[in-house]
């Protein structure tokens, strides 16, 4: 059966710049955007400009698409398109940057967290433990701080609050404890040596042991959740009712946030009173109750899709 061409273009959006990262649940973050023809999108993590180019394709010669990303990187795959923004800057500065380009309300955002294909792929920024490279895990190559930093001036419970709360590493005290032992007489500063000097703490399969890690100590590299935070207590105000956010998050902890807001428009853990029934007030609605996942064909097709998870809401009032 013979493609129309808005098929086509569909397929070569959602493939270009695949060898920088493939977006993950294209479709279905198009689908539920819900994008009208002279709309104005933010995509928060441009990266290859998968999802973006996706929009394009749906957008009339009045839409406009914004797009944010801190990676340098990410500015190589710009498609030639007079109807994109692009903004060099985390997505903490959303509605900052949108009042500086004239943008006071947008009709939907788009938000693919985590690390992209190419960031973990290119070794010498260090997210990844295939490689040998300096312990870097900086997305903004501007700011100061790296990873290597993190492991050797944090304290023992600087480490152990860290790698406990945002890798839910098991033995996090031991392994705390440990890198402010070593780091005495060892550098830690290549992620070979890091590796090597921890060998004797590792709980169960070391691959899942330091990804955990790395994962733990790239967030706090990047302040990730302070940013997802910041960026979701903005969306009431940029997204106009009726407006769309899209999140897709890769695990547990940064779905809680973004499941909390959506729902209670808030952060906060609450107890739940059996005789006590609170009014929530929220400008957002999530148009699902459940999130929505990759299909098993996509997950056969890009392994880094398994763990994602799309939640969408609706600004509404």
């Amino acid at each position: 059966m013979k493609k129309d061409k808005k098929e086509t273009a569909g397929d070569d959006a959602q493939h270009a710049g695949s060898d920088y990262h493939i977006p993950v649940l294209y479709n279905e973050v198009l689908d539920n955007l819900a994008i009208k023809a002279d709309g104005v999108y933010v995509d928060c993590t441009f990266g290859g400009g998968g999802h973006s180019r996706g929009i394009l394709t749906k957008l009339g010669p009045e839409g406009k698409l914004i797009a944010f990303d801190q990676d340098a990187d990410a500015k190589k795959n710009l498609p030639d398109d007079e109807r994109v923004i692009f903004v060099p800057h985390n997505f903490r500065h959303i509605q900052r940057f949108l009042r500086l380009h004239k943008i006071t309300q947008v009709d939907g955002v788009l938000a693919d967290l985590g690390v992209s294909s190419h960031q973990f792929d290119e070794a010498e920024r260090g997210f990844s433990i295939r490689y040998d490279a300096d312990l870097d895990m900086r997305m903004d190559q501007r700011q100061t701080t790296t990873a290597f930093d993190i492991v050797n001036t944090y304290s023992e419970s600087q480490l152990h609050k860290l790698f406990e709360q945002y890798g839910e590493v098991t033995n996090s005290k031991t392994l705390a404890k440990k890198i402010v032992e070593i780091r005495k007489a060892v550098s830690l500063k290549t992620i070979h040596n890091f590796k090597n000097a921890l060998q004797g703490v590792v709980k169960g399969n070391p691959n899942k042991y330091f990804a955990q890690v790395f994962q733990a100590l790239r967030i706090e590299v990047n302040d990730e959740f302070g940013a997802l935070k910041e960026m979701l207590e903005q969306l009431p105000t940029v997204l106009k009712p009726g407006g769309r956010a899209a999140i897709i998050t890769f695990h547990s902890l940064e779905d809680r946030i973004v499941k909390s807001f959506f729902k209670k428009g808030t952060f906060e853990e609450e107890e739940d009173h059996p005789f006590e029934s609170k009014k929530i007030e929220t400008l957002m609605k999530p148009t699902t109750k459940k999130p929505i996942l990759p299909t098993d064909e996509e997950m056969k097709r890009n392994s880094r899709s398994r763990s994602a998870k799309l939640r969408v809401a609706e600004r509404i009032g």
